[in-house]
């Protein structure tokens, strides 16, 4: 095992345990190699290297990975909503519905609700964000929301940054209820979101290609989510209809393949963060827990 191994923890098991990176050998070598880092500026992080990638998923012959995927990530098919052997190509298997039992949506109106299965980073403060992944490195939330006002409005505020790995669930959905804009869109490159691509420059947040949806809450006030795009997803895919009311826990849309991010963002005040969302943060380490499962209360 790598000496700079991704761990986080885990909410269910109360352990620190160790990730399993999907393509972690390419990873290492386009992040750490300077052959790799060629490569990385003039393929991978561009949009037609994803498009190529997406369109090989959607190929029959895909479907052939499905089955060593599921045994080599541990994957839990009795939570899919539909039998693996029905999906007709990766992608079909990769932005699967799971059954709703499988994920309860916890808590009333005043508690907000983590938006995707994935590792997470909360911070009660984002003015106070600094060495996310590697100490110095500062997160500018101008740069991020392309917008001064929004970014002054929210420079106070709490964000959790919600990383979906390939072996994740990959829908995601809101995390609390309210009246839902048209995700406006960021364009940019599509750089990975891998912990070992974060440690070189956590400015891949505030360069990908990302989409801003403005929810307006009674009990939040207004909450902003933002879908990120990464390596291999050239695209996030929408289910919901754009202003109308939406209800905590339901359906946004779906990430095609590849790993990539949620980020919710809160005015400051609004809300209070969980205690063990908050610690894991404080230890520079991301916090494993489900969709629908609880990330605070409204103050």
């Amino acid at each position: 095992m790598h000496s700079d191994s991704i761990h986080f923890f885990n909410r269910y098991t109360r352990r620190v345990e160790p990730e399993l990176i999907y393509g972690e050998g390419f990873l290492r070598w386009i992040y750490g190699n300077p052959l790799g880092r060629l490569a990385l500026h003039a393929v991978a992080k561009r949009a037609f290297f994803s498009r190529w990638y997406g369109w090989r998923m959607d190929r029959p012959a895909s479907c052939a990975k499905i089955a060593p995927f599921i045994w080599e990530f541990q994957v839990d098919p009795s939570e899919f909503a539909a039998p693996p052997e029905t999906f007709r190509t990766f992608n079909e298997f990769f932005y699967r519905k799971l059954k709703p039992s499988v994920r309860p949506i916890v808590g009333d109106s005043h508690t907000a609700v983590f938006p995707a299965d994935g590792r997470h980073l909360g911070f009660p403060d984002v003015s106070r964000v600094e060495g996310i992944f590697v100490k110095g490195q500062v997160f500018s939330l101008s740069d991020l929301l392309q917008d001064t006002e929004l970014a002054l409005r929210f420079q106070r505020g709490t964000m959790v940054l919600s990383r979906l790995c390939p072996v994740d669930y990959h829908r995601y959905h809101f995390p609390v209820s309210g009246m839902a804009t048209e995700p406006s869109l960021i364009n940019g490159w599509l750089y990975s979101v891998s912990p070992l691509a974060l440690r070189q420059n956590i400015q891949i947040f505030t360069e990908n290609k990302r989409a801003i949806t403005r929810i307006e809450s009674p009990e939040f006030g207004t909450v902003l989510m933002l879908e990120v795009g990464a390596t291999c997803v050239g695209s996030f895919e929408y289910t919901f209809k754009p202003n109308t009311r939406v209800v905590k826990g339901a359906e946004k849309g779906y990430f095609k393949f590849g790993g990539s991010s949620t980020i919710t963002l809160f005015e400051p005040g609004r809300v209070k963060l969980d205690e063990d969302l908050v610690e894991q943060t404080s230890q520079h380490r991301e916090l494993y827990a489900r969709m629908g499962d609880r990330l605070g209360v409204a103050t």
